[in-house]
C-alpha cells in the first residue's frame, strides 16, 4: 500500500508541478549551454499570404465588435484575407457580416458543427498560411504579424497564440481559477516550445501551414487540438507566440465552466486514442515525452489517482502511523478548502484562498465526467456553448 501510495502521489504531483519544475530546469541548462533564443525579427515584405478564418455560430452579441477588432489586425496590404463561416446560424450574425463585403461569407441554413464548417471552409482557402479564431475572442493588433513571422522557419507547421482570460478584482471561483490555470499553462506552453514544440493549440487562436493541414474526422470533439497534433505527427513544430494573444472573458459560472470542462476531457480521451501513435517515444522521442506529461497523464490516470491515494492514506493512517495520520490531516484539509470554496461559491462570497483547491477539484471531477460521457458516446461533436461573463 505505501508503494502505491507514494508512486499514486507522486505522478498527482509531477503532473501538475512537476513537470512544469522539470521543464524550467530544463530549459535553464539548454539556455546555459546554448543561449537563449534569438528574437525574429520581421520583415514585412517577407511575410506569407494568410487567411484569418472565425467560425461562427449565433454569435450576434459579439459580432459587429469581432469584426471591428479584425479589421484593426496590422498585415501587409493584399497579403491578409478574412473568411467567416456561419453554418447554421439562425439569429443576425450572417446579417451583419454582409454589411462587410471585403469578409468572405459561407453560410448554409444546416448546422452540422464546428469542424464541418471548417472543412467547408478550407476548401476555399488558398494562402500560405491559414490562421483560426474563435468569434468572441478579441486578438492584439499585431497577433498576425507575431505569427506569421515564424514561418520563415521551415520547420514550424504550426502556430499557438496566447489565450487570456478577463478577470477582475470581484471575480468568483470560476474566472479566478480559469485565469490562474491559463496563466500557468501559457508558463509550460512557453518553456515546452522553448524546448521542442508545444503540445496541440487552443481553437481561441492559432495557425497551420495551409499545406500541411489534414481534415480531422466529423465527429472530432477537440478539432483544434486535434488539427494541431496532426501537424506534429508529420514532423513538423508547433511553436508558441505569446505576443500574439486572444482576449475572452470567462466562463459566467462554475457550472458553465464544468460544463465546458467535461467536453474537452471527453475530448481529451478521444484525442489520445486517436493520436496513439504519438505515445510510442522511440518515434517521437521529445514529443511524446512533452505529451504524455502535459496532457496524457492529466486525461487519463491522474484524478483516479487522487481518489486512491486518499483511500490508501486512509488505511495506512488507521495503521497507526503518525507521518499518515498528519499526510491524511493535510489532504482532508485541502478537500475541506474546495468544499468550503463550492459553499462560499453558492452563496456568492468570495474567498480567493478558496479559489485554486476548488478549481482543482473541478477540473479532475470534469476528467471523471469526460470519460464517462466519452464511454457512453454521450458527447458529440456539435456541442453547447459554455456561456461567458458580458
Amino acid at each position: 500500500m505505501e508503494i502505491i501510495l507514494w508512486l499514486s502521489l507522486f505522478i498527482v504531483v509531477y503532473t501538475f508541478v512537476g513537470y512544469g519544475i522539470l521543464l524550467y530546469i530544463i530549459i535553464r541548462i539548454k539556455r546555459i549551454t546554448k543561449g537563449k533564443p534569438s528574437e525574429i525579427a520581421v520583415n514585412t515584405d517577407m511575410l506569407p499570404t494568410c487567411t484569418l478564418v472565425v467560425a461562427a455560430y449565433n454569435e450576434e452579441q459579439y459580432m459587429a465588435d469581432k469584426i471591428k477588432n479584425t479589421l484593426q489586425l496590422k498585415y501587409p496590404a493584399g497579403k491578409l484575407k478574412f473568411l467567416f463561416v456561419t453554418d447554421g446560424s439562425d439569429d443576425s450574425t450572417p446579417d451583419i457580416i454582409k454589411q462587410y463585403p471585403h469578409i468572405q461569407l459561407m453560410h448554409k441554413a444546416e448546422r452540422s458543427g464546428k469542424i464541418m464548417a471548417i472543412h467547408r471552409a478550407m476548401k476555399t482557402v488558398n494562402t500560405d498560411i491559414t490562421v483560426f479564431t474563435d468569434a468572441n475572442t478579441f486578438l492584439n493588433e499585431d497577433a498576425i504579424i507575431n505569427i506569421c513571422r515564424h514561418y520563415a522557419d521551415q520547420t514550424v507547421g504550426a502556430i499557438a497564440g496566447e489565450k487570456r482570460v478577463k478577470v477582475d478584482e470581484n471575480a468568483d471561483a470560476s474566472a479566478a481559477g480559469e485565469g490562474f490555470y491559463w496563466k500557468y499553462e501559457s508558463a509550460l506552453k512557453k518553456w515546452d516550445s522553448e524546448l521542442y514544440s508545444v503540445v496541440g493549440a487552443a481553437g481561441e487562436l492559432f495557425s497551420v501551414r495551409t499545406s500541411l493541414y489534414k481534415p480531422v474526422e466529423d465527429d472530432t470533439i477537440l478539432d483544434d487540438f486535434m488539427i494541431s497534433m496532426l501537424i506534429a505527427k508529420q514532423g513538423y513544430r508547433i511553436v508558441y507566440e505569446p505576443a500574439a494573444y486572444a482576449t475572452e472573458t470567462s466562463s459566467a459560472n462554475v457550472t458553465e465552466e464544468l460544463k465546458r470542462k467535461v467536453r474537452i476531457a471527453a475530448g481529451g480521451i478521444q484525442s489520445i486514442i486517436r493520436l496513439k501513435a504519438l505515445l510510442n517515444p522511440f518515434n517521437y522521442p521529445l514529443l511524446s515525452f512533452q505529451y504524455i506529461s502535459h496532457r496524457v497523464l492529466r486525461w487519463t490516470i491522474t484524478p483516479f489517482l487522487l481518489i486512491l491515494s486518499f483511500i490508501l492514506n486512509i488505511a495506512l493512517a488507521f495503521n497507526g502511523s503518525t507521518f499518515y495520520q498528519l499526510l491524511l490531516a493535510a489532504q482532508i484539509l485541502f478537500y475541506a478548502m474546495a468544499i468550503l470554496g463550492w459553499v462560499m461559491e453558492k452563496r456568492e462570497l468570495r474567498i480567493k484562498v478558496l479559489f485554486i483547491p476548488y478549481y482543482f477539484c473541478i477540473m479532475n471531477y470534469a476528467v471523471l465526467a469526460g470519460i464517462i460521457r466519452y464511454s457512453k458516446k454521450a458527447q458529440s461533436a456539435t456541442w453547447e456553448k459554455a456561456a461567458r461573463k458580458q
